[in-house]
Parts: structure tokens; sequence; C-alpha cells
């Protein structure tokens, strides 16, 4: 049995393989299997319906996919004039953002710094195999992503036999100070956006570019710009005609033109960038 949610103008495949998340997986001709939390499920796009399955998922899928989100007006938001990102989301309407677990998102892009898509995706899929919680969709096991505590106690050594590098620093030590009590990632939820910046900004091996994927992906700060090497090139060539420019303009220029919704501009462009051209490389 499954559940259904109305969805219009959304791309369930766009969606889940745009580089937010990288543990979904195809499953049969249409559905994709994968965990939110410690919750598996099966979603399935017909027309303008999401098909949840177990129907008890529907909720959490309802908020992961944001849908009940007034997405004509993230697009009204859009600079009228801007070519550029028009092309983007003719590209690609149907692409939403994610509303992810915080420890998920935080975890995940620490392990992708200068990583491609399929290795950061190798990399989720075999700690959820190996450290995380099995969650059952009938007869599929699907992993959860293992818990602070669970890879606090895993240890720095065994992290790195899953391909983190010296990432598995910057994650062992985050899931140490989470494990602890030390902070809690909940706290971020009644920061004002500057002071939910530098708090991310104070784990190992967070920088603007991770701290900004959290904010968009995990706290849902929607005006968040990433900036990768993608969106700095696409910046660079496309809005200042491929002139030198320095980053702290670009990151001004980012804040004035795209608005209170520049997050959502910023998926749009990076997923144009990064799938028109056929390349599948990630946010380094």
């Amino acid at each position: 049995m499954s559940a259904h949610l109305i969805a219009p103008n959304f791309d369930l495949s766009a969606t889940l393989n745009s580089g937010q998340a990288f543990h979904w997986e195809p499953h049969g001709s249409d559905g994709f299997v994968g965990c939110v939390g410690n919750q598996a499920m099966l979603l399935r796009q017909s027309g303008q319906r999401i098909h949840v399955t177990p129907p008890e998922a529907r909720e959490g899928a309802r908020r992961y996919l944001r849908l009940g989100e007034d997405h004509e007006a993230v697009l009204r938001s859009f600079p009228a004039q801007d070519a550029v990102l028009a092309e983007a989301v003719a590209y690609c309407p149907g692409l939403r953002i994610l509303r992810q677990p915080l420890w998920e998102c935080l975890a995940t892009f620490l392990t992708s710094s200068m990583k491609q898509v399929a290795h950061i995706r190798q990399i989720s899929l075999r700690l959820r195999q190996e450290l995380g919680e099995s969650c059952r969709l009938g007869d599929l096991a699907l992993g959860a992503f293992p818990e602070p505590g669970v890879i606090a106690r895993a240890g720095e050594r065994r992290l790195r036999e899953f391909g983190l590098g010296y990432r598995a620093g910057f994650v062992h030590r985050a899931a140490v100070r989470l494990a602890s009590g030390e902070v809690r990632l909940e706290e971020g939820e009644a920061l004002d956006d500057e002071a939910l910046l530098e708090f991310l900004l104070t784990f190992d091996g967070v920088g603007e570019k991770i701290a900004n994927c959290v904010r968009l992906f995990g706290y849902g700060r929607l005006a968040a710009f990433p900036v990768d090497v993608w969106i700095e090139r696409v910046l660079r060539e496309r809005y200042f005609g491929g002139g030198e420019v320095g980053r702290k303009e670009l990151v001004r220029f980012v804040a004035d033109h795209f608005g209170d919704y520049g997050g959502y501009a910023q998926q749009y462009l990076f997923h144009h960038a990064r799938t028109s051209r056929g390349n599948s490389r990630s946010r380094p």
C-alpha cells in the first residue's frame, strides 16, 4: 500500500539526483528507495502525484520534499531580466530544494570536498550499510545514516576505511562534539542566518561553502548560496563576462541579485551547469 502527495510542477528524479543528497537508489522503472532519518521509503512519481510507501512515511516525505512550499513565489522572486537564470530554470523547472536531517546533511557535505558524486554516493551508502541502523522496506534492507554516537565510537581510523581520507577526522570530530552533548545541531534552528553561519563554522573542516550547503539543505535557509567552482565559473563567465572578480565581490553580488531565494537560484544554476554538459562531477 502507498499514500500519495500532490506535487505540481515537481521533478522527483532531478531533485533526488541534483547533488543535494547522495543515497537515493533507483527501484523499478520509476521509483527511488532510501531512508529519511530512520524511515525507509519508496518514492514514485506519476504526473503531479508522488506515491509514498509505506503510507505512514507520507508526512515525512512531504517535509523532506518541501511540498508545502509556494514554489511559484520562489520563481516570481527571481530577477525579471536574468536570462542566464531563466535558461537554467527552463532546463529543469521541476527541481526543488530538499529539507534533510541536520546531522546527515553536515556529515555528508563534510565528506564531499574534492569528491565526485559517484564517490560521495559510495561513501554514504557504505556508512549506512555498515554502521547505520537497518531499516526494512518489505524485502529490502536499507541503512539509515549512522548517528553521531556510532560515528564517534567507530573512530577516525575505521572511517578512513570507507574512503573518507583526511575528511574522516572532520566527520569524527563533529560526531564526538555532538555525541558528547557539547553542542546540538538543533540549536541552530533558533539562530538568525548570520549567527547560524558562525555556528556551523565552529566545526572542523567546515568553510563557507559547506556551511551554506548545510544552511540551505539542512536548515532550509533559502537565501543561502553555496559558491563552489561550478557556480563560481557560471558567475564569472555569464554574469561578469569572464573578467577578473574577487570571491568577496561574487558573494556580495549573489546576495544583492538573487535575494531571499538565492539558494534556489544557485541550485538551478548548479544543476544546469553540471548536467547540461554531460559532466557528472560533484561540488568540489
